[in-house]
């Protein structure tokens, strides 16, 4: 058989197999960052995990599973969580992977520890078949609904009102700033959906009741300082939506120079996304995905945040998709057609083989 034919197979079958992009730590990457700073980082402890994988033991690793529960990977009471990495570790951290876009490896690599330690939104990620009836979430495509798909169903045209706690603001952006910060955030969900926002005077009458708060703030979800869990908001139609003040809140980072500083628009478009009724979303670049650098802005909406949002209450009759949407259906199609093409080059691949 001639040596082209081997040459040939070899490449088709190269062509078939999935790729991952290398990733480097570099001076600047989120997990070198927040190490350096550690007194500023809620997690920052985690880093003496990385590499470990089931069977080892570390110090501390109890705390690790705490995390895995706190936002849907462990169901087991944390009374009896240990400091070794067991079976229930390695499938919190596989889950977590898969459900986060990571390379799936088991393991605490420094791409899931980069992700593991980086500040977040405060709501589970645990999205599972709507069918199980203790499930949370209702997942389809990379967009996630919590469970049993709330909206809001207020009569058309809906308009929905938001107002801010008379008590539990902060004091060193000016109120006139955050508001225009919120509203601009909210414009970019009433763009693509028939929904439209109204701040209200009467904070206890609003659909959307937003403030800022330390710790245990009486909703069973207490905050933990900074870096940490930088703000959470409740699925439809509860309204309640709370900020961590700990953080470092900025609203130009050109004014905010601090290391730490959170980037407050970024935020408030995520946590908007939840009180419309969407969970986290395993696209890394959409407003919905669960974690924010510091210093790190994330505002316009994506592809998948535009599909979810409007799978739930339809198209704004004026939506018009940006270029950046545009870009991303285009890379969606060439994604989607790359994956039809792999079973073929694969087929091929084995004929060739079987041939020689």
């Amino acid at each position: 058989m001639s040596p082209y034919y081997h040459t040939f197979a070899l490449f088709i079958l190269l062509l078939s197999l999935p790729s991952f992009p290398a990733r480097i730590l570099q001076q600047n990457d989120p997990l070198t960052e927040l190490t350096a700073d550690i007194q500023n980082n809620t997690w920052h402890a985690f880093v003496k995990f990385l590499d470990a994988g089931k069977g080892t033991q570390v110090t501390g690793m109890s705390e690790l599973k705490k995390y895995f529960q706190r936002f849907g990977y462990l169901s087991i009471p944390d009374q009896n969580f240990t400091d070794f990495f067991d079976q229930d570790l390695e499938s919190a951290v596989l889950s977590y992977q898969k459900n986060l876009g990571l390379t799936v490896t088991g393991k605490l690599d420094d791409e899931t520890m980069n992700e593991i330690m980086l500040p977040r939104c405060g709501m589970s990620d645990a999205a599972h078949d709507h069918t199980h009836s203790s499930s949370l979430l209702h997942t389809t495509k990379n967009y996630a609904y919590f469970y049993g798909r709330p909206r809001w169903t207020k009569s058309s045209p809906m308009m929905l009102t938001y107002s801010f706690s008379p008590n539990s603001m902060i004091d060193y952006i000016d109120a006139s700033e955050i508001r225009s910060v919120f509203k601009r955030s909210f414009s970019r969900w009433s763009s693509a959906i028939p929904v439209n926002f109204t701040e209200a005077d009467n904070y206890s009458t609003a659909d959307i009741k937003i403030g800022f708060y330390n710790g245990d703030h009486g909703d069973g979800e207490p905050f933990d300082g900074v870096l940490g869990v930088l703000a959470h908001a409740f699925s439809p139609e509860n309204g309640r939506f709370h900020l961590d003040a700990a953080e470092t809140w900025a609203v130009d980072f050109d004014d905010q120079r601090s290391r730490v500083a959170v980037d407050l628009e970024s935020v408030a478009t995520h946590e908007i996304g939840h009180v419309l009724g969407l969970a986290h979303s395993k696209v890394k670049d959409a407003v919905m995905y669960p974690s924010l650098s510091p210093r790190t802005k994330k505002r316009d909406l994506k592809l998948d945040d535009v599909e979810g949002v409007q799978a739930l209450y339809g198209s704004n009759p004026n939506f018009k998709y940006t270029s950046s949407l545009e870009h991303d259906m285009s890379s969606s199609k060439r994604r989607t057609s790359s994956l039809k093409w792999t079973p073929f080059f694969g087929m091929v691949a084995l004929v060739f083989s079987l041939c020689l």
